[in-house]
């Protein structure tokens, strides 16, 4: 039951917080950098408080590897949350990101020089395929909505082409960040939950950058009309509420991911668009399991108490 439970707290979290960041970013397309930076504030705070142990806790693996890691992260982060500033649809953008599959294989292919059989890599080009479609449709319907000038015209799909090459780039770079976590991660061993509290919680002085956009967006969302929240019948700005439920669905598919570490073997970045990595240790952790279960066994037989 429990990969079940996990699939399905993915599958909801993730498919919940896309509905919300639509919402937001269909009033506001811009704001993906207040919406980055209440993400990490959320998920910096709640790991201060239940696996730093207010900073008690010394970390696992060095700051210097998760300082590389953040980076990256960080980069990941902002350029697809910025990528729908560049005419690029909601539906394209969730679709582009599922190719995080095709990165993956194609890095591990180069730098880890893995191998994959060929059912996986038959899967891989039928996804290609998809996006490929994808793509293309999108592109005529910038060139179609766009003004009855051709400069216009021009210029939008040029914005557009801008907005694929971001997306292009932090696919790759996500792809790349879940190769250097994997070999982290067979050095120090599995710290996932302290690697999403540092992954959220370094990059935080970054934001200062971008404080005058997420000010900006931050009145504007204090002017957005107000909304009952059903149950605690209090009145927000509805923007407020949408970021929230932002939060709150993102928190929820990163738990997810915490309980279904396996469930992908093409590679250790989740939906990164979750935030977390996949840990490809299944193989190992059931030889682990299966020793330590033959140790019991031995050890019962020679107290006797095994009858």
């Amino acid at each position: 039951m429990r990969p079940f439970f996990a699939v399905g707290l993915v599958f909801a979290g993730c498919c919940s917080n896309v509905i919300f960041l639509e919402l937001l970013a269909r009033k506001h397309p811009g704001c993906g950098n207040i919406v980055t930076f209440a993400q990490f504030l959320f998920i910096a705070v709640e790991g201060f408080l239940f696996e730093a142990d207010l900073g008690r806790k010394q970390p696992a693996i060095p700051i210097r590897y998760y300082a590389v890691m953040v980076t990256m992260f960080f980069t990941v982060s902002v350029v697809n949350n910025y990528a729908l500033n560049l005419n690029i649809a909601m539906p394209l953008h969730m679709i582009f990101r599922s190719g995080s599959l095709i990165a993956n294989m194609v890095l591990g292919i180069i730098i880890l020089k893995k191998r994959y059989s060929i059912f996986k890599y038959t899967s891989i080009a039928l996804v290609s395929v998809g996006i490929f479609i994808c793509t293309f449709m999108s592109a005529k319907q910038v060139t179609s909505q766009s003004s009855l000038s051709e400069n216009d015209g021009f210029q939008a799909f040029a914005w557009w082409l801008l907005g694929i090459g971001a997306l292009t780039f932090a696919l790759l770079m996500s792809a790349r960040m879940g190769i250097f976590q994997e070999t982290l991660y067979k050095q120090f061993g599995k710290h996932s939950k302290e690697a999403l509290f540092y992954n959220h919680a370094l990059p935080l002085p970054g934001f200062i950058f971008l404080a005058s956009d997420i000010y900006d967006h931050a009145v504007l969302f204090n002017k957005s009309e107000l909304y009952q929240v059903p149950v605690v019948g209090v009145a927000v700005p509805i923007m407020w509420f949408y970021l929230l439920m932002n939060i709150i669905t993102q928190t929820r598919s990163l738990c997810g991911t915490g309980w279904a570490p396996c469930l992908s073997s093409l590679g250790p970045s989740c939906t990164q668009r979750c935030g977390t990595a996949w840990e490809p240790q299944k193989a190992s952790l059931g030889r682990r399991t299966r020793r330590t279960e033959a140790s019991v066994v031995r050890a019962t037989v020679r107290q006797g108490h095994f009858r």
